[in-house]
């Protein structure tokens, strides 16, 4: 899933060398942590939200197999 956001989130930026994505795994609860260069972050945000709406439509339809609700979170 991992590799799946940052080929995504790469493809968006101008930066794609400061793409990082860390995964944190709690008990009911997937968090994915997407960090981008500052100047990336509205980008990868988009236009009303709309373009972390779709990464997050993807990977939620991607992790619907597991029992854990999934979460994205975009930081600088």
């Amino acid at each position: 899933m991992t590799l799946l956001i940052e080929t995504i989130v790469k493809a968006l930026v101008d930066y794609p060398e400061k793409v990082t994505v860390q995964e944190k795994s709690e008990e009911a609860k997937l968090t994915y942590v997407i960090s981008v260069h500052p100047e990336d972050v509205g980008k990868v945000i988009g236009k009303q939200g709309r373009v972390a709406k779709a990464i997050r439509t993807v990977v939620y339809t991607a992790a619907s197999q597991h029992d854990k609700k999934v979460y994205i979170e975009i930081h600088e």
